[in-house]
């Protein structure tokens, strides 16, 4: 059960399901993301590069952003997420909480493809913690 996507730019993504002891043959061998996995940290990925982004369009000194992501899903199929939190920690010198907060709205509101298609189904909640280095 394991699969190798190519993506558009050119890169290998490999992704594996979980090991069925039921009946083995049908399982994964647990050797790479799950395709949800990577469709959650596709979407983190993408709204902390947009924080990042904006943060550095304002000229605020950011040297790094790590975001956390918990999600549930639905009991029955599809099993589309319900219910995502993403947990920011952003590092730089002096950054303003304020603009912290609203580089995160922008990429929920208007930047990240993902996390705004995600919206869709799932209900978004963010919260986060800026450090100063």
């Amino acid at each position: 059960m394991g699969f190798i996507a190519e993506t558009g730019s050119g890169h290998v993504l490999a992704m594996d399901g979980a090991p069925d002891e039921r009946t083995p043959a049908n399982g994964g061998k647990n050797l790479a993301p799950r395709p949800m996995e990577a469709l959650l940290a596709g979407t983190g990925g993408c709204t902390a590069y947009d924080v990042v982004l904006i943060l550095k369009r304002g000229r605020h000194d950011v040297r790094g952003c790590s975001v956390k992501l918990q999600a549930e899903r639905a009991e029955v199929e599809p099993k589309v997420f319900t219910k995502i939190n993403m947990h920011f920690t952003v590092t730089g010198k002096a950054l303003p909480a304020a603009a912290v907060e609203r580089a995160i709205a922008m990429s929920h509101e208007k930047y990240c493809s993902a996390s705004i298609m995600l919206g869709k189904t799932a209900e978004i909640t963010t919260s986060f913690e800026v450090l100063d280095v």
